[in-house]
């Protein structure tokens, strides 16, 4: 078994945690309360922004076959992810130039940031946020919400190109080596991260 699959298997009922979240539900259902979507736009953008700056950092230490990957990666948060975000922000009432971070968001970016000083241990931190977003976006995909704007997101989350980029982290992974144990203490942390952060300030 690869790092990355171990990495699954830790995942995967701390994944199911997020998917009981009352947040998560909400969006899954269609029917989250506005403010609270507002709330978690504004606090996402926020942590996406920082989500960059990790990619740029790791692509600063990547060995030649990662590079073009990373740097992609900053590219397409930057823009695509941070596109839905204002499209979506408007309809929603969030002030995306206005937020400030909330605690969660602080201590998960703080902890992507400080992760990605080394190379291998950077690419494990940001793991769950790839892996996790892509997995409850297909699994929310196969009872999609009604409402279009809450639709719109999980069609992001849930689309074959998302997979296919935390599909190659998994093996970026794999591919830089990363002491297993010490793997898997840093996955868990960032699962844990995950999940706090859909307790919407």
């Amino acid at each position: 078994m690869t790092v990355s699959e171990k990495l699954h298997a830790i995942g995967r009922p701390l994944l199911d945690a997020q998917l009981a979240h009352p947040t998560v539900v909400g969006i899954g259902r269609g029917d989250l309360a506005e403010p609270v979507f507002a709330s978690w736009l504004e606090q996402d953008y926020l942590f996406l922004l920082d989500y960059v700056r990790v990619f740029s950092r790791l692509a600063w230490q990547a060995p030649s076959a990662h590079l073009g990957d990373l740097v992609d990666l900053a590219y397409a948060t930057f823009h695509d992810e941070l596109d839905l975000h204002r499209s979506l922000s408007a309809g929603f009432g969030a002030d995306l130039e206005g937020a400030r971070k909330g605690p969660a968001c602080e201590a998960y970016t703080a902890f992507l940031l400080e992760s990605a000083a080394s190379y291998a241990e950077g690419l494990v931190a940001l793991y769950p946020c790839m892996w996790g977003y892509s997995t409850l976006g297909q699994m929310l995909a196969e009872n999609p919400p009604a409402e279009p704007r809450y639709r719109a997101w999980v069609d992001t989350y849930a689309d074959p190109g998302f997979a296919a980029l935390a599909a190659r982290i998994g093996a970026m992974i794999d591919e830089a080596d990363p002491d297993p144990g010490r793997a898997e203490v840093l996955f868990a942390e960032g699962m844990a991260h995950e999940l706090a952060f859909w307790d919407v300030p």
